[in-house]
């Protein structure tokens, strides 16, 4: 019990830390740079650094905790919660910052900018959190801490089928996040982190799923097991082709590229009347005998 206050604490003070970085940057930075950088790379640390040590109990924690799979779940449907009241607009994922520049969103730089800010901000988040490990806080800090060096892959199926189920994660995770898009942020919220945690269960014993480059990246790329292309192909491949696949269905088309409708008709604007003429029409066509 003492490793899961130690766990909960580590969740709570790296929220308020990140909030209180997000708040700073955007009451001194300008906006853009504020919704283009700073909020993405805060919002990605605090994903990564949850992510992390969320990985800690969902690995050691059922054997050295005695944590069941239903406490685990419950803390993934809270975390995303939390990410999604607190991240401020953010997504902290690459994927969504390539879906808003295909469907006409946002320009190249920013999607760019967005990108970078999301790859430094996962990777300060794993630097951070592995120092605080070295603190040797609770005994799981202290196995993971031994154990850092030597980490294993999150993927524990082939490669092709590795690919399958990080690109249809995100397929399903866009394919909401667009139907949700202009709902209330109080059903927005818990729907995608209730969607998050059941993907979590279903796909997570395959490649963790987190259909996020940026956070697959600073997890599990530095990890033994398969090689760097290995990795880019589940953990980067997979996820844009669902992306895609996302933006096909509900859109129809990619704005960015082109316009043609592959999927759905455009209803036009004025329908043709049908039916049988009234006798009033047809007298006045008629022609009249002189």
């Amino acid at each position: 019990m003492a490793s899961l206050n130690v766990s909960l604490s580590f969740f709570f003070a790296t929220c308020a830390l990140c909030e209180v970085a997000r708040r700073a940057s955007k009451a001194l930075l300008p906006a853009g740079t504020y919704a283009n950088f700073s909020r993405e790379a805060v919002g990605a640390a605090q994903l990564a650094a949850c992510c992390l040590e969320m990985r800690v109990l969902v690995e050691l924690g059922p054997w050295a905790g005695g944590f069941g799979p239903d406490l685990l779940l419950t803390l993934v449907f809270l975390l995303f919660v939390v990410h999604g009241v607190t991240f401020d607009g953010a997504s902290a994922n690459p994927t969504v910052a390539l879906q808003e520049f295909l469907m006409a969103e946002a320009s190249l730089p920013s999607t760019l900018l967005k990108v970078v800010a999301q790859v430094l901000g996962a990777q300060a988040a794993c630097a951070l959190t592995q120092r605080c490990w070295t603190w040797e806080l609770s005994e799981l800090h202290l196995l993971q801490s031994l154990m850092a060096m030597h980490c294993s892959s999150t993927l524990r199926t082939s490669v092709l089928q590795g690919t399958l189920v990080e690109g249809a994660c995100t397929f399903f995770f866009h394919l909401s996040l667009l139907h949700l898009q202009h709902s209330l942020l109080i059903y927005r919220v818990p729907a995608l982190a209730l969607l998050v945690t059941f993907m979590a269960y279903t796909a997570g014993p395959y490649t963790s799923a987190f259909f996020n480059p940026a956070l697959a990246a600073s997890v599990t790329f530095h990890c033994s097991g398969n090689t760097l292309l290995e990795y880019a192909h589940v953990y980067c491949l997979g996820p844009v082709a669902g992306m895609i696949l996302a933006v096909l269905l509900y859109q129809g088309h990619l704005p960015r590229l082109f316009q043609r409708n592959l999927f759905y008709r455009q209803k036009n604007k004025y329908r043709t009347p049908r039916g049988k003429l009234s006798p009033g029409s047809v007298a006045t066509q008629t022609p009249t005998k002189e």
